[in-house]
């Protein structure tokens, strides 16, 4: 209900018929005024997605907390005190996209690359590292004071000798700090490695490892990496379930009698079970955010990991409680085919996210 100003006039502008109250009892348009105040833009876009008199609200709390509850009302006829399956599913799709990006980040940021890790690659060129950028390094805390000295003497030690070699001593150094990517430092080292591979494991890394020498080069550190790389896994998530949605409704409908039940039906579980599964995955993203934001603390820390669990835990359930009450069949049965079903789709869903994972790891700027 957009609350737009009602027009004196009685005749409906979009069919013609007369309108007794409000709404056309023809064609269902509110018989408000064409136009209305800027604002109205805005809260007839909130209300067109929402529906603030209770229909949102209602729909949000069943779906969380009453499982198969919106299924069985749809199919049963009673849709209109429910957003629509395919709306809600949308707006939750919506938000999970959009919160994680309005929300602030922890001072760490992955989209920082490290100053003094390109200091050094520009210095790569110069074929030298200078005993000032050792310096930097050891105030930026990358190089422990014992590891700066050590290296200090060893270059008072070679003062004889080439600037690259001085260089090699340098890398070297600092890469015993970093996580090597099967024994490389480098991807230089890294396809010497893969000549030598009878394995083909090389072969199969070679673009995971391309991107993140590439990603060093440009100056983030291991940290920053894997800060990005978690982040773009979990928006990975509501791609990889949407795709999955006509898949995890196929298995639904070969399971379970042609006759009663059709691929439509099947289609608004799902939709239903997934709208929840973006759902917990919002809460998730939304409390490792705010834990990120707070100072460290052992206590938070195992707080949020048993939230974490307890909330995984429910999402699983979740699953065997709806489609009991939704198909109605006895509990062995239902257990039978909920476990079956449970354990195909959960196969499925992590080779579709290993696969968007992936792709996503290489995609990464």
């Amino acid at each position: 209900m957009s609350h737009g100003k009602i027009r004196e006039d009685k005749t409906c502008l979009n069919c013609g018929h007369y309108v007794e109250q409000r709404f056309c009892p023809h064609c269902g348009q509110e018989n408000i005024e064409s136009r209305q105040p800027f604002h109205f833009l805005f809260t007839h876009f909130i209300e067109d997605f929402t529906h603030y008199d209770g229909q949102f609200w209602k729909t949000i709390q069943y779906l969380f907390t009453r499982p198969g509850k919106l299924t069985k009302e749809y199919l049963a006829g009673k849709r209109q005190v429910y957003v629509a399956p395919v709306k809600l599913y949308i707006f939750i799709s919506f938000i999970t996209f959009l919160l994680p990006a309005i929300l602030p980040k922890s001072k760490e940021t992955a989209d920082k690359p490290d100053k003094i890790k390109i200091k050094v690659t520009a210095a790569k060129d110069k074929k030298a590292l200078s005993k000032d950028i050792l310096e930097d390094l050891r105030k930026e805390g990358v190089l422990s004071n014992e590891t700066a000295a050590h290296t200090k003497k060893m270059v008072d030690t070679l003062q004889d000798s080439t600037q690259e070699r001085h260089r090699d001593i340098i890398e070297s150094t600092l890469n015993t700090e970093e996580a090597s990517i099967l024994n490389a430092y480098s991807m230089k080292e890294y396809d010497a490695l893969q000549a030598k591979d009878n394995t083909g494991l090389y072969k199969v890394a070679h673009p995971v490892a391309k991107k993140v020498f590439a990603l060093k080069e440009e100056g983030f550190n291991k940290k920053q990496i894997w800060e990005k790389y978690k982040e773009n896994f979990i928006h990975t998530i509501p791609k990889a379930l949407f795709i999955y949605l006509p898949v995890f409704a196929f298995f639904l409908w070969l399971f379970h009698n042609k006759q009663k039940w059709w691929y439509f039906d099947h289609g608004i579980f799902t939709l239903h079970y997934f709208s929840f599964l973006l759902l917990g995955t919002l809460l998730v993203i939304v409390g490792e955010r705010i834990v990120s934001l707070l100072p460290d603390n052992s206590l938070i820390t195992l707080l949020s990991i048993l939230g974490c669990m307890a909330l995984i835990t429910y999402m699983s359930v979740y699953f065997f409680v709806a489609h009991y009450r939704v198909y109605e069949t006895r509990k062995g049965v239902s257990i039978l085919k909920g476990s079956l079903l449970f354990i195909i789709n959960y196969i499925g869903l992590i080779l579709m996210l290993l696969v968007l994972m992936y792709l996503s790891f290489i995609m990464l700027h």
